[in-house]
């Protein structure tokens, strides 16, 4: 069966919804693993090559041990919580989330930060790729 050019543009559509949608869960996975400390399954979910941003001390780690070893340093100074608020498709095809982060020193429990954050990410075969860190969402009037 062919199908006509309405049938095909629809199929794409359905196609990349299912994209997204997955995209989604593998994300939301993925901050429910980082927050509950379970390197494994989080880095489990990124591609061996990952590049990642140091957004704690700076520059980027490349591939799954220097994002573990990159997170096991923060975590023994600061302790952070991220939880997404809701992802986008971008026109390139990434994801971005809007992320509530809260960020407490890991010795005293002191805050440092609760702000909005955006993230945004490169998939690949189900697999995080890249991930950088975006300027804030602009404040809602």
């Amino acid at each position: 069966m062919e199908l006509d050019g309405h049938d095909a543009t629809l199929t794409a559509r359905c196609n990349s919804l299912h994209v997204e949608e997955e995209s989604e869960q593998i994300l939301r996975a993925t901050y429910v693993a980082f927050n509950a400390r379970d390197l494994d399954a989080a880095i489990a979910a990124m591609h061996p090559d990952v590049d990642w941003p140091n957004a704690w001390e700076g520059g980027r780690v490349r591939g799954r041990a220097a994002v573990r070893e990159y997170w096991e340093r923060q975590f023994r100074e600061i302790s952070g919580r991220v939880e997404p608020q809701g992802f986008e498709e971008d026109a390139d095809g990434s994801i971005t989330a809007d992320v509530h982060q809260v960020v407490h020193d890991a010795r005293s429990g002191e805050l440092l930060t609760d702000s909005r954050v955006r993230h945004r990410y490169r998939l690949e075969d189900g697999l995080i790729v890249r991930m950088d860190v975006l300027d804030p969402p602009e404040p809602r009037e």
